[in-house]
């Protein structure tokens, strides 16, 4: 399995949905930084279960044990920042039955394929939610590193169930307009479109259904330069540790796919030299990176999450070992729309490859 990411700055996720714990090794961190634990602990504290009807009933306190990378009194000593995260309410035999009826929409079919009756299957083993934990663990800390250089990253819920949030400034993008969202107990910019949402989700449940949506991620500060063309761009490796989040179906910066029914004349960005003497772009349809490098201007970007696959009204699968159609009805505890809780997960990841590309440009 690959389950590590970045150059200079290595994340390696290990542990499974309902192994005794799961965690997360940061390679490269520089030395000489106080991490601020509390502030580690109130971000992961979004991500968490069990804290809201609109998320799953599983409750775990993700409380971070530090095991490698840190002095005594609290900063980053040069050696792997090392995180362990206790699984502590785990319900395996919720998923007894699955070992042989793959769940429509999750990997249950494909691991199978891949690694046999070897994989583990309680609470979709690897390839479950519950490891973007440690992701959002190494992101929280990743952020501090960036906030002390003037970077910032914020996400919010853009769209869920056909309802949309107001969008983030693409030009005037602030700190407080990035961290605003991720304060709330719902984040999103407009509060009537988030009572909207939750009312769409709890709809969704009632019905034994659910819901996907959008969050978009913007971060202000980041220094024009950073990436290179073609294949180690600044979008390609962002794209490709977001796809990493389970259940994110597409990413899209700027414009996104709107640059395609769009004209030239409407879509370019006219240079301009700014207030502090630097040279802006008066519009932001590339989303802050051209060529595969920052431009200076805020960066954003979009990930569009499916509906929650497990669903606790009867579909159809097969049954693996004797080769015949089945019906399956999926038990145990699920969101029944993740996107409130990818808010700070797309955050994270987000944080994890600007601060690689940072560390790589000293």
């Amino acid at each position: 399995m690959s389950s590590t990411f970045g150059h200079k700055l290595k994340i390696s996720v290990f542990g499974q949905s309902h192994s005794p714990a799961i965690g997360v090794t940061i390679d490269g961190l520089p030395a000489g930084r106080l991490l601020d634990l509390e502030q580690i602990q109130r971000f992961m504290a979004r991500r968490a279960p069990g804290k809201a009807p609109y998320s799953t009933a599983r409750k775990e306190a993700d409380l971070p044990e530090i095991l490698s990378g840190l002095t005594a009194d609290g900063y980053t000593c040069g050696a792997p920042l090392c995180a362990l995260i206790r699984n502590t309410d785990a319900r395996s035999k919720d998923y007894s039955q699955l070992q042989d009826l793959p769940r429509p929409s999750h990997a249950d079919f494909t691991a199978f394929v891949k690694y046999g009756r070897y994989h583990d299957i309680r609470g979709g083993g690897h390839f479950s939610g519950r490891l973007t934990a440690p992701l959002c663990f190494a992101g929280a800390a990743a952020m501090q590193f960036l906030n002390a250089q003037g970077i910032f990253v914020g996400a919010h819920i853009a769209a869920v169930g056909g309802i949309q949030d107001s969008p983030f400034d693409s030009v005037r993008l602030t700190q407080e307009q990035l961290l605003t969202p991720g304060s709330k107990e719902f984040p999103v910019v407009d509060e009537a479109a988030g009572q909207a949402m939750k009312e769409r989700i709890e709809e969704a449940r009632r019905n034994q259904d659910s819901l996907g949506g959008v969050v978009e991620c913007g971060a202000a500060g980041v220094p024009a330069g950073l990436g290179e063309p073609m294949f180690d761009g600044l979008e390609n490796r962002l794209a490709a540790a977001l796809f990493g989040i389970p259940a994110v179906r597409g990413v899209e910066f700027g414009a996104g796919f709107a640059a395609a029914a769009m004209q030239g004349s409407q879509h370019n960005d006219p240079f301009a030299i700014g207030e502090e003497g630097k040279i802006v772009s008066l519009t932001n349809n590339h989303g802050g990176i051209l060529g595969g490098i920052s431009s200076g201007m805020p960066i954003l970007l979009r990930c569009a999450f499916k509906p929650t696959p497990s669903l606790s009204r009867p579909q159809q699968t097969v049954s693996l070992s004797q080769m015949e159609n089945r019906s399956l009805t999926v038990e145990g505890r699920h969101d029944p729309c993740v996107v409130p809780r990818a808010v700070p997960c797309v955050e994270a990841v987000v944080a994890l490859v600007l601060l690689d590309f940072i560390v790589q440009s000293v």
